[in-house]
């Protein structure tokens, strides 16, 4: 029974993890994450300024199906 539990409890923490990765909800701790494993000059954004960015990132684009 202990051993059923635990596997539910691993596999909703990876659904869980796997749709905040896929919704996007998750990208300002990947940023900060891969912020800490390559440090430069420039200190991390904050989340409003993160936010910003990404939306910048997104729409400045050409955005055409034909």
């Amino acid at each position: 029974m202990r051993h059923a539990a635990k596997k539910t409890s691993r596999f909703l923490r990876r659904f869980w993890r796997g749709l905040r990765e896929w919704c996007g909800d998750s990208a300002y701790e990947s940023y900060l994450r891969s912020k800490g494993a390559h440090p430069d000059l420039s200190p991390a954004l904050t989340p409003a300024e993160f936010y910003v960015e990404q939306l910048n990132r997104r729409y400045s684009r050409p955005n055409r199906c034909c």
